[in-house]
């Protein structure tokens, strides 16, 4: 239940009745009623500015307005007072009775508690990861793909139909690199001294067994043949070895993906899909024949004077039009990128989520003007940026470099700090904001480690509800004495903020689905940890506020109800993030 679209309907149920008295005219528009958070928790509960933008439809002062509102919402059982400030904003306090109310929902809906239907199963596909196949995964990739899949797990919740993509950039340059860089190490499998590996190739010790692996498929065979003849055979062999150590690499983060899409397939099998696109593009007027305008500034080094075959992706918002081939006759990104999301739709995703590093920010506005484009306007393509991640160790930065081979790999991090630590910081920042992560800090007992003490939190309470059936029997708790607890009882400003922190879950998971930002997941985790430690060390200090009580069994179901309703919260979110809700500390 989101109380906010709850009361969102209550209130536009009121102005409604206006409407029938003659206060506002018959075609008033309720678009612009917001009902959410006061700014100030001191303020109340809920706050609407339906005053401020109907005052002029109904040709009365905003304060007057929100006074006749404020009367009739007065009269309703779960509203405790109504209260009209500044300019004309309505605050409102809600009822004890209405908080416990929240409270026995999430009781009885336990982890479903916060699920949506915002979606209504419209099909979505998340692309995320897509690392050149030209080696292990290193850190730098690690933040893309913990974001893609959280953000999947999220609009799952939030009841959309999600496919998670792998593009596999198999098609360019960069893998006839890698398959030359994996026939040097061939031949040095064969017993050839290969010496200092040249300047670009790849020269890291991951592609040594893939040069065992060709010789152990090939024998001497490839030795003394052409490159032309060698080199397709050791392409796909190579690719297929680095997708294989990519899945590893990406299994050891938990995270997955439902469909792994070949660039290659584009043009493969005697079908031309970019070949096909273009001349439709060029039917449609959105290709012709000629010359770019030099970029303003320095020129970039693949600058090209010369008339190419343009796509007019000014006319899509773009700042200029882009070339679809380059002096080869090849096929540029571009093209290519143009084909592949044209094939998206066409398997029926008119919503497509792209997750890029934050050096592909200038790439964006041609895409999505492309997406335009080749759906005649029925597409929509998100581009979520994330950007750099500066390892660091007690402060001291962590050096990596990919070309040199010396790089730290994902599964390095992974295996030093844990999948759980890695995923939930990775998430602690809003995506496109930089990021420093920390070994010594991600793995301290503190609260200023999130994920530590949001899993603390979790495990505390686990720990609570194993002690209450020790002390108090086995059926206890049980669910249906859960769901059945005097909750009246739970009356002290601390219990009350936090089921007030857990009613707020709902809206949350559809703020951060509609705006496809799931670090609001991992802050609202810590925020709600932290309602419950500061919960728990209360009872420390004050025996009546411990959630035990042999000599109140009623208040302390009631207690181990709302507890129990965080953990099934805390879980929930967890899950969303990818990270274990750990039931003991280790």
């Amino acid at each position: 239940m989101n109380l906010f679209a709850h009361f969102s309907d209550l209130i536009k149920a009121e102005l409604a009745v206006l409407v029938q008295e003659g206060v506002l005219a018959v075609d008033t528009d309720f678009s612009r009623v917001a009902v959410e958070p006061p700014r100030d928790v001191s303020h109340g509960d809920i706050s609407t500015n339906a005053a401020m933008v109907l005052a002029k439809a109904a040709r009365m002062k905003p304060r007057d307005l929100a006074q006749m509102l404020a009367g009739r919402l007065e009269r309703q059982a779960d509203i405790a007072s109504v209260e009209v400030a500044g300019p004309g904003f309505i605050n409102i306090r809600l009822s004890n009775a209405f908080w416990h109310k929240i409270l026995q929902i999430i009781v009885k809906e336990k982890r479903d508690f916060g699920r949506s239907n915002l979606g209504r199963g419209v099909r979505v596909n998340v692309e995320y990861v897509s690392a050149n196949p030209t080696g292990p995964m290193h850190v730098g990739h690690c933040r893309g793909a913990v974001f893609g899949d959280a953000l999947a797990n999220l609009l799952e919740f939030a009841g959309f139909d999600v496919c998670r993509e792998y593009y596999i950039n198999d098609a360019g340059a960069q893998v006839d690199v890698l398959a030359r860089s994996a026939y040097l190490r061939y031949r040095e499998a064969l017993g050839e001294e290969i010496g200092e590996v040249p300047a670009g190739l790849y020269p890291g010790d991951y592609l040594k067994p893939v040069g065992v692996l060709l010789k152990e498929k090939f024998g001497a065979a490839l030795r003394d043949k052409e490159e032309a003849e060698w080199l397709p055979p050791v392409r796909i062999i190579a690719i297929d070895a680095m997708m294989a150590m990519i899945r590893e690499d990406l299994a050891a983060l938990n995270v997955r993906h439902d469909v792994f899409f070949s660039e290659r397939s584009l043009i493969s099998g005697g079908n031309d899909e970019i070949a096909a696109l273009i001349e439709q593009l060029r039917a449609n007027d959105l290709v012709y024949e000629g010359r770019l305008e030099p970029p303003k500034g320095r020129l970039p080094e693949d600058w090209e004077d010369r008339e190419q075959t343009l796509f007019r992706a000014t006319r899509f918002g773009d700042d200029t039009d882009r070339p679809l081939l380059k002096s080869d006759g090849g096929y540029t990104y571009f093209a290519s990128d143009i084909a592949y999301h044209a094939d998206k739709y066409a398997r029926g995703f008119a919503r497509m989520i792209d997750v890029w590093g934050a050096d592909h920010g200038g790439y964006v506005k041609r895409m999505q003007s492309a997406v335009k484009a080749v759906t005649n306007g029925e597409g929509e393509l998100d581009v979520k940026l994330c950007q750099l991640v500066r390892l660091l160790r007690g402060g001291v930065p962590v050096k990596m470099s990919k070309r040199s081979g010396e790089f730290v790999t994902l599964r390095d991090v992974v295996q030093e700090v844990g999948r759980d630590p890695v995923r939930f910081m990775m998430l602690y920042r809003k995506n496109d904001a930089p990021l420093d992560f920390d070994f010594a800090k991600v793995t301290e007992q503190s609260r200023d480690n999130p994920v530590f003490y949001v899993q603390y939190a979790h495990a505390r309470i686990c720990s609570v509800l194993h002690k209450a059936r020790d002390e108090l029997g086995a059926d206890m708790p049980c669910d249906a004495a859960l769901e059945a607890a005097a909750f009246a009882k739970l009356a002290d400003g601390s219990e009350l903020a936090l089921i007030k922190r857990m009613a707020q879950w709902p809206r949350l998971v559809e703020q951060a689905a509609m705006h496809h930002e799931p670090h609001r997941i991992a802050f609202f985790l810590y925020d709600l940890a932290s309602d419950f430690h500061g919960l728990w060390n209360r009872g420390k200090e004050s025996p009546d506020l411990r959630f035990i009580r042999a000599d109140d069994i009623k208040l302390t179901v009631a207690r181990l109800a709302m507890i129990g309703s965080a953990a099934s919260i805390l879980a929930a979110g967890l899950d969303v993030l990818g990270v274990e809700a750990v039931e003991e500390m280790r």
